[in-house]
């Protein structure tokens, strides 16, 4: 874990994890993750965020095994079809659109893409989650935030204002970001009903967006 919170490396000592302790002016999750990464030696970083407790963990591992394979992917992501009244619409939950090779074109908090008409186009919930090669983390860390990233608070557009890809596969477990009291109560009780998911007990199998 890695945190500039003392209440948070507390509680993961308390369970036994491990923690590093960061600098408190990271302007993101990713920057974070970039000052860990400069005294690691690993090709890809995996940079789980802490509001995403049901992440389904075989896609996480499947998309590891994509940018194993294709070593011209340098950033790679989630995401899974929105079908949850209110989600569309609620600025908690992050969107991506996507082109037709499943990169990503751009996130945001709006409604994206906007139903103007009727299309095949399916909202998709970007999942908390990023894998980088290490060495792209530490260009991307080194880049001032884009102002995009500024407006949206969606530390991913950096990237895609600088002209990188993202890959987006596509995973068919939901989850849900836990940004608000509301989204905490909603976690418990699907935990008290022995659901890993808001949707769905258990995962399937994952696949490219548009692939």
């Amino acid at each position: 874990m890695a945190t500039d919170d003392e209440r948070i490396s507390r509680a993961v000592l308390g369970f036994g994890g491990e923690v590093v302790m960061t600098r408190v002016d990271h302007p993101s999750g990713t920057d974070r993750v970039g000052e860990v990464a400069r005294a690691l030696s690993a090709e890809l970083i995996v940079n789980l965020q802490g509001d995403e407790p049901l992440i389904d963990t075989k896609a996480v591992d499947e998309l590891v095994r994509t940018m194993s394979r294709e070593p011209g992917i340098v950033m790679g992501t989630l995401a899974h079809a929105i079908n949850q009244e209110g989600e569309l619409a609620s600025p908690h939950v992050v969107k991506v659109v996507v082109d037709q090779e499943g990169f990503a074109l751009y996130f945001s908090r709006a409604p994206v893409p906007f139903a103007r008409s009727r299309g095949k186009h399916p909202p998709l919930r970007h999942i908390g989650l990023y894998v980088y090669r290490r060495d792209f983390l530490l260009t991307l860390t080194s880049l001032p935030p884009s102002p995009p990233e500024l407006t949206e608070g969606l530390e991913q557009l950096r990237a895609l204002e600088h002209g990188y890809r993202i890959k987006v596969l596509l995973s068919p477990t939901p989850s849900f970001g836990v940004d608000t009291p509301e989204d905490l109560i909603r976690l418990r009780e699907l935990l008290a009903k022995g659901s890993r998911s808001p949707e769905h007990p258990g995962p399937g199998h994952l696949r490219t967006v548009n692939g």
